[in-house]
């Protein structure tokens, strides 16, 4: 396995020394924003597409500091009932698709997206409960008129252009949890998987070493990303996991993103690495530091130190013993 970074929180370092950092403190992989609601803070991903020294010059700027480009990051909302949302987070989502495997990856990652309630709609719906009766009726809508129609057609251009797509599971949008993705992917195309971030399964009372056993049962496990959860018991036992509280209101929310190791330690940062390899996941960890109580700097490298020592490098060995 590899360890990278979502450069997305690097971005105010500007391109050199960005990567200058990640070769300092000794990455392998970097996920490069592109669009969507990560942005494009490095460069713009449509004028890159048109310029193949452009390309190259990506290319080798990382390969320099001994960092392969192992996806690119667009996570956006492409169905949105907000046109303006929907046109824009669409047309970064086909130029990613385009550029993946001029810059070297085969992977995309990004969201399913959240249609409206009906064609009516002006926001999005997310849906969170089967009843009352109305909410089934959103939910045929958003599968069946949008989600897999648009899908499927992505999923073939995509793979026209030997391109994965690595959908994060996140509440908000339709595909928050393994049923949910792997719905998704039989409906629409093999080359329909997972960005599994454990972060986001943690709140939701999912088991992130179980939905790695089922996710890499499947054989769609396409990114992972390195990112943990703290719960506050308290709030949880009053509140529940479904908070709307300010990401900024540290003491009255449920919980909050930490870095890894902060939120869990061993206990499961090693079976989820195992459950990985066992599952045959050999790629990249791509940190994302998002945790409120440290700096960037702080968090991210605390999440290096910690997650380098308990990655799995090597190949596993010959059972000598027996």
């Amino acid at each position: 396995m590899k360890l990278g970074v979502m450069a997305a929180g690097l971005a105010s370092m500007g391109w050199d020394k960005a990567l200058d950092y990640c070769q300092q403190v000794g990455l392998e992989a970097i996920e490069l924003p592109v669009g969507g609601y990560p942005g494009k803070p490095f460069f713009d991903p449509g004028e890159v597409l048109k310029n193949p020294r452009a390309q190259q010059k990506i290319k080798n700027d990382c390969q320099r500091r001994g960092l392969q480009i192992v996806g690119l990051a667009v996570h956006g909302n492409p169905v949105s009932p907000v046109r303006k949302d929907r046109v824009q987070h669409s047309r970064d989502y086909n130029t990613a698709v385009r550029l993946a495997r001029k810059l070297g990856t085969d992977v995309v990652i990004t969201f399913s997206g959240c249609p409206g309630g009906s064609n009516d709609d002006k926001t999005p719906n997310w849906v969170t409960c089967a009843w009352p009766p109305d909410y089934q009726k959103i939910l045929d809508y958003q599968w069946n008129e949008v989600l897999i129609p648009f899908w499927t057609k992505k999923a073939k251009e995509a793979a026209n252009e030997g391109v994965k797509i690595a959908l994060e599971a996140h509440p908000g949008f339709c595909v928050y949890n393994p049923q949910t993705l792997l719905r998704l992917r039989e409906a629409c195309g093999q080359n329909i998987g997972a960005n599994l971030d454990p972060s986001h399964f943690f709140w939701q009372g999912i088991d992130p070493v179980e939905a790695a056993r089922v996710l890499g049962d499947a054989g769609c496990i396409y990114h992972v990303h390195g990112k943990d959860t703290a719960l506050d018991p308290h709030n949880v036992r009053i509140n529940g996991t479904l908070d709307t509280t300010s990401y900024g209101d540290l003491h009255r929310r449920s919980w909050v993103f930490r870095t890894c190791g902060y939120g869990h330690g061993d206990e499961f940062w090693k079976p989820f690495i195992s459950m990985l390899r066992a599952k045959g996941y050999d790629g990249v960890i791509s940190i994302e530091h998002e945790d409120s109580y440290m700096s960037v700097r702080e968090g991210f490298e605390k999440a290096v130190a910690y997650l380098r020592s308990i990655l799995i490098k090597e190949p596993a060995g010959q059972a000598w013993w027996f």
